[in-house]
């Protein structure tokens, strides 16, 4: 995203006004599902920052303040939010930073969110940002023009190596996921495997899937491999 899109005194006049000491309506990971091992979790709008960005955002040698532990090992909400800007100035006010900080600041939209921006994001898997859209991050202290990195997460489910064996799957392979809810029961295809060592079981939805298969209200959850014809075992 250009400077250009947007104008700089506006930017300026959003930073002032914006109080970013009010709480956030939104969650970066609403409550899970647990259907025995398997965690089923919603993963709100948020943004990852690398630790230059937190300090022009944020201040001079200002760090993340980790405000509620997520399910997976050393990963956290932090207190801190930002204001996302889009094209012709639509805006998310209050989105939560998830700490720690990384390599490159990414922000992750459901497609509703993508759409009140104004933002044509694309489905990745998280990192992988190259040739995507921008937007400009909007901090109490300063602003940062992202000129790429904003996506729409691929779901996916978080595994360790007990578990690929358990699934007979592989790192990067898809799976289904079958929810069972009042009215609601679907199977969500194309659930990307993501493996590494002291992982937990957990797969990531965003809100729009949540809502869509009444997730809050399920009453079973189950994770199964996908096959290359579509059908399931």
């Amino acid at each position: 995203m250009s400077a250009g899109m947007i104008d700089r005194s506006m930017v300026e006049r959003i930073v002032r006004q914006v109080v970013f000491s009010q709480a956030d309506a939104n969650q970066s990971m609403a409550p899970a599902i647990n259907a025995d091992e398997l965690v089923v979790s919603i993963s709100a709008r948020h943004c990852h920052l690398t630790d230059e960005h937190v300090e022009m955002l944020f201040g001079p040698g200002a760090t993340l303040t980790p405000q509620k532990s997520l399910y997976q090992d050393g990963f956290f909400a932090a207190e801190e939010t930002v204001m996302l800007v889009g094209p012709r100035r639509r805006m998310l006010p209050n989105v939560r930073v998830l700490g720690p900080t990384r390599p490159d600041s990414q922000v992750e939209l459901a497609f509703t969110d993508a759409i009140s921006l104004g933002i044509d994001a694309p489905v990745r898997i998280s990192g992988d940002v190259a040739g995507t859209p921008g937007c400009v991050l909007v901090g109490p202290r300063g602003v940062v023009e992202l000129d790429q990195g904003v996506i729409r997460a691929a779901r996916h489910v978080h595994m360790n190596f007990e578990h690929l064996r358990q699934y007979n799957v592989e790192n990067g392979e898809a799976m289904k996921l079958r929810i069972e809810s009042p009215g609601c029961s679907m199977v969500l295809e194309d659930v990307i495997v993501r493996a590494g060592e002291n992982i937990k079981l957990e797969v990531h939805l965003d809100t729009d899937e949540g809502n869509a298969c009444f997730l809050d209200a399920a009453t079973k959850v189950e994770l199964l491999k996908q096959q290359p014809c579509g059908c399931q075992d």
